[in-house]
Parts: structure tokens; sequence; C-alpha cells
């Protein structure tokens, strides 16, 4: 007997329950969830076929039926879930965003106040977007993981959140119509098995124009796009695009004698976004996407001062189990480069080299 699941006879009921069983706990509802009902009908009702499966295999593919049907959060016990981390904790994602961002008050307030406030609403209109925008080192992947691993314990490893490098998987420009076309379907199939799931877009500075313009339908504010509801989901974009709006900004703030603290969103936020629609070397140029105002948030990440470099070499070195040495935390934020090249405010490559600066004080 031909089964549906791909198999024949009871190896291929077997696999159905399986198959099933993962599908139930991501929170998909559907073709699956019928199929392993079926399947554990006739493991039930067929002497044959229970016969014909090892008892041992029996038990696990009956134990996997019950478990994702009638204790689910047994199940998630031992394998990830879908939205498993049922609330955010607000310490804690505060916590993180103290102990491994540094001089981004900025980031930390909209992060904070965004993350918090979409995972909590029961019914929100549209889907989370954040724009995270900066010069490389300054924290936008940091922040990208710190979300990820308060949402779900696998963090960017999760089944649930997903990574797009814009030079890895769209690199070729001739191949638009065909990136497109994967992208929507990859999203389409990632949310319908969870509506939960994140997205990660890095090096928006390198996409080709128009792309990102295909998850548009995605982000709007429809209770359902072919079905799907997109709602709960998160979206997350990281650029380099804006950063010399955000640094001019800085540096004004810190010509004038004021603190970085005392800058605000208002005075970055609709300059850093029409900035970034006009760049035409941004994926974001005329996107519909900030036309149609569905990103919620453009996150400045302003430029790293000398004392932001110390506070990442501190943590790199308690990460590695050492004592923290100022001699060396000098040495090594000395050794980075600063600019403009006459006053010398903020450092050029941010935190990202100076991990890898470190190596030579501790060259074994």
């Amino acid at each position: 007997m031909a089964s549906a699941a791909g198999g024949t006879g009871s190896a291929g009921l077997a696999a159905a329950l399986v198959r099933g069983r993962r599908q139930n706990a991501q929170g998909g509802a559907g073709p699956g969830m019928k199929l392993s009902r079926a399947a554990l009908g006739l493991l039930l009702l067929a002497p044959s076929v229970v016969q014909a499966v090892e008892p041992i295999s029996l038990g696990l593919a009956l134990a996997g039926v019950l478990t994702g049907y009638i204790y689910p959060r047994l199940y998630c016990l031992f394998a990830e879930c879908c939205g498993q981390k049922r609330s955010l904790s607000r310490e804690a994602l505060q916590k993180d965003l103290d102990n491994k961002l540094f001089g981004q008050h900025l980031a930390k307030k909209i992060i904070l106040n965004a993350v918090f406030g979409f995972i909590n609403n029961p019914k929100p209109k549209k889907p989370l977007t954040l724009s995270l925008h900066g010069w490389t080192g300054t924290g936008k992947n940091f922040v990208s993981k710190i979300i990820a691993e308060n949402i779900y314990e696998g963090g960017l490893n999760s089944d649930y959140v997903h990574l797009f490098v814009a030079t890895l998987h769209f690199p070729h420009a001739s191949n638009i119509t065909l990136y497109k076309d994967q992208l929507q379907l990859w999203i389409r199939g990632n949310v319908s098995a969870c509506a939960r799931s994140i997205f990660i877009f890095d090096e928006m500075d390198k996409m080709h124009a128009g792309l990102i313009d295909a998850i548009k339908p995605f982000l709007d504010y429809y209770d359902l796009v072919d079905g799907v509801s997109y709602q709960k989901a998160i979206f997350i974009f990281l650029s380099n695009a804006g950063a010399e709006r955000i640094t001019d900004v800085a540096l004004d703030f810190w010509r004038s004698g004021k603190q970085r603290e005392d800058i605000k969103l208002k005075d970055i936020e609709h300059a850093l976004s029409v900035s970034v629609f006009n760049n035409k070397n941004s994926g974001f140029w005329h996107s519909s996407l900030i036309d149609r105002n569905l990103i919620d948030y453009f996150v400045p990440f302003l430029p790293l001062e000398y004392k932001h470099l110390k506070m990442c070499i501190r943590v790199e070195m308690q990460s590695r189990g050492y004592d923290i040495d100022e001699d060396i935390v000098s040495r090594v934020a000395e050794e980075m480069t600063f600019f403009p090249k006459e006053e010398r405010v903020f450092s050029d490559k941010g935190c990202k080299t100076v991990f890898t600066k470190l190596d030579y004080y501790y060259d074994d």
C-alpha cells in the first residue's frame, strides 16, 4: 500500500507521524496535521501494519503524536517550538542591551520599547519592521542577535530565525526577478509554519535596488495575504546607508559641547530615512517600504568613541576568562584609527577589530 507520506506501508506511516508531530510543534495546521491523524488511525486499526512496525518504533511514533497533540508544552521542553519563549522579559532584554551594546542610548531605548511592546501585543496590526543604520562595528549585528536570543532559545541558530546576506544570497543583478520569487516563497513558507518568524536582512546597502520591494505586501496593514497572516513576524534590516548623516549629527553635538546622550531620535530619524531613500547605493533606494511608511523605526547607531572601545575590550577580556588589565585595554584602544582626521573623535571601525587586536597581547 503506497503512503501519502512518500513511503510504502508502515515505514511511510511512521514517517508521516514524525512529520505531523514537527508541523504541530511549529504551529502549522493543514495537510500535515490531517495526514498524521489518518496515519495514527491506520496504525491503530490495521493489525498487519502494527505487527510490521517494531514495538519501539511504534511506541516512539505514537508518543510523538500524543506529545504533539496532547502534551505540546511537554514536547517543547525537549525540542524547539514556534514562539517557545511565551513571554518576553523586559528586564532580561534590558540587561542584554546594557551589557553588550555600548554608546547607543537611542538604539537601546527604541529596541527595548519596540520589541517588548510588539511581543506583548496579542493583535498587532502589522509585522514589526526595524531598520538599523550606522557604521560597521557600532552594534547592529549585536542587536539583531540580542533580539533573536530573547525570543528563541536558539537565537540566530533557531529554526524560526532566518538570516539573508545580500552579497551571499542575492549576488547577481541579472537574477533579480528570480530572487523576488524565491524571497516571497521563502517568507510565505516560514511564516505559514511559524507566525512568530524573524527575518534579518544584512548588507542592505549592497542589495540590488527594487528587490526588497517584493516583500512589501507582507509588511503592510493586511489581516491576511493569500490566506497567511504576517502580523506577528519581525523583519530587521541592517545597513551602513545613512551613516554619514548620523555622524554629522553626532559631530555637531560634540563640537557644540553637548553630550551624545542629549541626541534625540527626532534629531536624526527623518533626515536618516530621507538619506536612505535617496541613496542610489542602498537597497532602499526609492523603496515602497519607505514611501508607504512600512518601516516602524529607523534606528540610528552612533559612531563610537575611545571610551566605548575600551568597554568592548573589557567585555572581550572577561568572555575569554582573563582578568581585566587596564594597560592592555588602553594600548589596544590606542591602536585603533579615528576620524575626523584633525579631531579624532570617532572610531572608523567601531568595535569590529578590537577582538583580533587583543589576540596579539595574549599570544601563547
